[in-house]
C-alpha cells in the first residue's frame, strides 16, 4: 500500500506531522453536523487513530494500519455512509484548513493535497441529498 520508501513520511515530519494533520482535521468534523453523524463512536478518538495510521501507512511510515485492519478497501469502508458531494466538499474543508495548518513545503504540501483531493472524490457514493 504505500506509495514511497518512507521518504516523503519522514519529509514532512514523520508521525508528528500526521498527528497534528489528524487532529486539526477532527477539530473541523467535531463541529461539522453533516460529518459528525458519520462518526458513531462518542469519541473521535478512534476515528484519529485510524486515520492516522492509514495516512502514515500511505506515506511510506509505519504499517500498524494494515496489521490492525488489513487491507484499506476505502469505498467498501466507507459504503455504509452518505458520502454525497456536500459531504466530501466539508471533508475537503476540514483537510484544507489542517494541511494550511502544518507548514509544508510547497512540493510536499501539493503533493499531500493532490492525494486528499483524489481520495474524497474517489469515496463518492451518491448525488442525494
Amino acid at each position: 500500500m504505500p506509495v514511497t520508501d518512507g521518504a516523503f513520511y519522514e519529509s514532512v515530519g514523520g508521525h508528528e506531522t500526521f498527528v497534528r494533520l489528524v487532529d486539526r482535521f477532527y477539530e473541523g468534523v467535531a463541529d461539522d453536523d453533516v460529518l459528525r453523524a458519520m462518526y458513531p463512536e462518542e469519541d473521535l478518538g478512534p476515528a484519529r487513530r485510524r486515520l492516522t495510521m492509514f495516512l502514515e501507512q500511505y506515506w511510506g511510515g509505519p504499517t500498524a494500519y494494515s496489521q490492525e485492519r488489513g487491507h484499506p478497501r476505502l469505498r467498501m469502508r466507507h459504503a455504509p455512509f452518505k458520502v454525497n458531494p456536500d459531504a466530501r466538499d466539508r471533508w475537503l474543508a476540514h483537510m484544507r484548513t489542517a494541511l494550511d495548518s502544518l507548514g509544508l513545503a510547497p512540493l510536499d504540501e501539493a503533493q499531500l493535497w493532490d492525494y486528499l483531493e483524489r481520495a474524497a472524490h474517489s469515496l463518492l457514493n451518491t448525488f442525494d441529498e
